[in-house]
């Protein structure tokens, strides 16, 4: 899947919902729904380990809620990243990729030096 295409088939979506409900996406609009989005998966994985209410849902429900939000966090990164011209492909060569051609420090704990690439 072509990670552009992606992003601009999910900005379609999302510039069509906001237009068909009046939302106005400004600028802190994008990193505020992915927060939201990051609230909404964080219950929904809760749920699906059982360490929150399942709210009457059977296993297959919360494995389904876990895997759509984890959709929608993916989705709402793609729109902020694109809000802010960052050339996902790129950066994620550069910050994560580059790491297989490099090996990565392993510094010890505490020396303030990350081990990976987060």
């Amino acid at each position: 899947m072509d990670i552009e295409a992606l992003s601009e088939q999910v900005e379609a979506v999302s510039a069509g919902y906001a237009a068909a409900f009046g939302i106005d996406r400004d600028e802190p609009w994008f990193l505020l729904k992915l927060q939201e989005e990051m609230g909404e998966l964080t219950q929904a994985y809760l749920m699906l380990r059982g360490l929150a209410r399942t709210k009457g849902r059977t296993s297959e429900e919360r494995d389904a809620a876990f895997r759509a939000e984890v959709a929608d966090v993916f989705c709402h990164v793609l729109l902020l990243a694109r809000a802010h011209d960052v050339d996902l492909p790129a950066e994620i060569g550069r910050k994560w990729l580059s790491r297989l051609e490099v090996p990565c420090r392993l510094d010890p704990p505490g020396s303030g030096a990350p081990p990976g690439p987060a």
